[in-house]
């Protein structure tokens, strides 16, 4: 199971989500007011703007403060910036 940052030490696992849109379409909005109405919303902003809405297979909406591409690219493993190497031991 591969867990994604979503931001602010939160983390979603990635094979649960079905779509990551922008929260600024009418439908959109309308849909995580549904969520919100119904219980199946999750809000890890810690209230700041939203800026990506995430669209689980469990019918659960997350609102996150991260934009879209960022998390896309966590998910297909770009990370955020260059990847660290690992140390390697040198063998004598």
């Amino acid at each position: 199971m591969k867990l994604i940052n979503i931001g602010y030490g939160n983390l979603v696992s990635a094979g649960r989500v079905i779509a990551i849109v922008s929260p600024e379409s009418a439908p959109i909005k309308r849909m995580v007011q549904d969520a919100r109405d119904s219980g199946s919303l999750i809000d890890a902003t810690y209230g700041r703007r939203t800026r990506a809405v995430i669209i689980a297979d469990s019918g659960h909406i997350i609102l996150s403060a991260i934009q879209t591409e960022t998390i896309s690219n966590r998910i297909l493993g770009g990370g955020d910036g260059p990847a660290i190497p690992e140390r390697e031991e040198d063998e004598e």
